[in-house]
């Protein structure tokens, strides 16, 4: 029976029950009043009857006022009937019934027994939801996507080329084994997807399935752990079991290392069910078949905890990594989330991702939805390259804070702050250009200026590292010039903070120092376990070696100090020219910028 049959059931019983009570009710509230046989005589002797009803003892009569009484005659009375007629009273009467005893027990029990009926019905429920319960507390929680139901090509998957040509390999494996095979080779078991947050790991797996036809199943590393030691491992059978019998296909695995931690790095031991489900899971990749057709896709952006049964050949045969893609892939993958936003004729893929450094494929999906949002909020018909501009200084600046009230002498010092890092930017080589500058306080910081790079980033010159040191201090000494070393700010304590580390790895990291050397000079979490082994415990860096840092490390700071102060002296009217600029607009953009350094008249803002 359905639930639905069930639901209805149970309320038509209810109702039954209900209507049962009322009837019960009626029967025993009658309208008309009850009173003694003395009553009854009295009013007939006194000519106030005008009709009665006689059935068997009862007596139902109605006075000549309408009232209406009944009565039960106490003994059988011979002359009440000839007293009657004395009086000229319509009489009428029915012949006894003989009552049926079966009715009359069931009629009096049927709600005793119909809350009995209910109690079990309940009861019955509940034994047969616990059952189902555990008898399904081992099974996998996968969802199952059969073959035309995955609908992910390779064509919606951009910005990863290379690992979509390791997995392309993958759809051939699952549309013709046979031809792999003849040659003696085995389709691969496994493939790990190693790479961060966001770039598109399970979207690539869903494409191969979607590429070779095949169903797709898919779960998460979580959905093994469980607080009952064993749970784990049968449900690791169970999906096993499941995707034997709709090969081929593929598993999906998301954040593989929940479960796949190294052994023996927690506590309990062997015992442990995290430990007890990687057991399972490597029992059951060495026991299915990869001709079969099934091949395991497990994700993680942690591949330096998996245990190392677990990477091996013959479990996964294959490492794919699926970096964060450059300024060719943001643009594509910029390409694909807008098909169905409509945009304006001034919106450049390319342009949004030169100032989009960094973002992973699921970042670039939200700015494309939040500029969506955006030209919504504003009754736009199209987005348009603005509504892109403010979601992405939204994402990477935070929200603008424009409840945060500034007086005009806070906002001329912000302005002044501001165009000393946009002149120095600009001035030192190989700095990245200044995209836009604004005043406008955002998340923490007070204003922002924003460097857009031409091109990613793989390598940094000394040069550079130096020119952005220079560009970092160009904002306290704007402050020490037009308002004196006792007026500054502490507006710089994150500029002196990225400066200084800047200056230290320049100095114990990348061998930028004649001192020192091209040598490691470094301290950190990440190489303490190496120099505790290596050098027995003892401290690798001397303390003639540490001033010798201390000392390199502000001589490198002052260096590029000074130069952005005479920088900036030799340009004082640009500074006070980019403060009005920023006073009157609040933001400026490049274009204003290029203005402004060339000594030109600003051009009219039209944001």
């Amino acid at each position: 029976m359905s639930d639905i049959s069930k639901r209805l059931l149970f309320w038509l019983v209810l109702l039954m029950f209900f209507v049962f009570i009322i009837i019960g009710w009626n029967l025993c509230n009658p309208d008309s009043r009850h009173v003694s046989y003395t009553y009854f005589l009295s009013s007939l002797n006194k000519n106030q009857i005008k009709k009665v009803h006689i059935n068997g003892n009862d007596i139902s009569f109605v006075k000549k006022n309408h009232s209406k009484y009944t009565t039960y005659i106490p003994i059988y009375d011979n002359k009440l009937l000839n007293n009657l007629l004395s009086h000229h009273i319509t009489l009428s009467g029915i012949e006894p019934r003989k009552t049926n005893i079966m009715l009359s027990i069931f009629i009096s029990w049927f709600p005793t027994l119909l809350l009995i009926g209910v109690w079990f019905y309940f009861m019955k429920q509940v034994k047969n939801n616990v059952g189902r319960g555990s008898r399904s507390f081992g099974k996998s929680k996968t969802r199952i996507f059969t073959d035309d139901k995955v609908t992910v090509t390779f064509k919606d998957v951009e910005g990863c080329d290379e690992a979509k040509e390791e997995v392309s390999e993958l759809v051939e494996y699952l549309k013709e084994p046979e031809k792999f095979q003849k040659l003696g080779g085995k389709i691969p078991k496994g493939v790990l997807m190693i790479g961060p947050p966001g770039t598109g790991k399970t979207l690539l797996a869903k494409a191969v399935a979607g590429e070779a036809k095949v169903s797709f199943l898919t779960l998460s590393g979580s959905d093994f752990v469980e607080m009952f030691v064993g749970v784990g491992a049968s449900r690791v059978r169970d999906i096993f079991k499941h995707a034997r019998k709709i090969a081929p296909c593929i598993i999906f695995i998301d954040e593989i290392d929940a479960v796949g931690r190294q052994r023996g790095s927690m506590f309990g031991g062997g015992h442990d069910e995290r430990e007890q489900t990687l057991n399972q899971m490597l029992v059951e990749m060495d026991g299915f078949d990869s001709n079969k057709g099934i091949i395991l896709i497990a994700a993680t952006n942690r591949p330096d905890i998996l245990d190392s049964a677990l990477l091996r050949p013959g479990r996964f045969d294959r490492q794919v990594v699926v970096s964060l893609p450059d300024l060719r892939g943001r643009e594509k993958i910029l390409q694909v989330h807008m098909k169905n936003v409509p945009l304006a004729s001034d919106v450049d893929p390319r342009i949004i991702a030169r100032g989009t450094p960094g973002f992973s494929g699921a970042d670039l999906s939200n700015l494309v939805n939040e500029s969506a949002l955006c030209a919504a909020r504003l009754n736009h018909k199209s987005v348009s390259m603005l509504d892109f501009e403010t979601a992405k200084d939204k994402i990477i600046m935070g929200s603008e804070r424009r409840s945060m009230i500034m007086t005009e002498q806070q906002k001329e010092f912000t302005a002044y702050h501001e165009s000393g890092h946009v002149i120095i930017g600009r001035l030192v080589p190989e700095h990245d250009p200044a995209h836009k500058v604004t005043i406008v306080p955002r998340g923490r910081a007070l204003g922002v200026t924003f460097f857009l790079p031409e091109s990613d980033i793989i390598s940094i010159s000394r040069e550079k590292l130096e020119s952005q040191i220079s560009t970092l201090y160009g904002g306290r000494i704007a402050e020490e010039l037009i308002y004196g070393i006792n007026k500054v700010s502490t507006g710089s304590m994150n500029d002196i903070q990225v400066a200084t580390t800047l200056a230290r790895n320049m100095v114990t990291k990348w061998g930028f120092s004649e001192k020192l050397g091209p040598l490691l000079y470094t301290e950190n979490s990440d190489d303490s376990s190496f120099f505790s082994t290596t050098f027995n415990g003892s401290k690798y860096i001397s303390d003639d070696t540490s001033r010798i840092i201390d000392q390199e490390m502000k001589a490198l700071i002052e260096k590029n100090y000074h130069r952005s102060k005479k920088l900036l002296r030799d340009n004082l009217d640009i500074l006070h020219a980019m403060k009005d600029a920023l006073m009157e607009y609040e933001t400026i953009d490049s274009v204003q910028i290029d203005d402004l350094m060339n000594r030109k008249t600003i051009r009219n803002y039209t944001r």
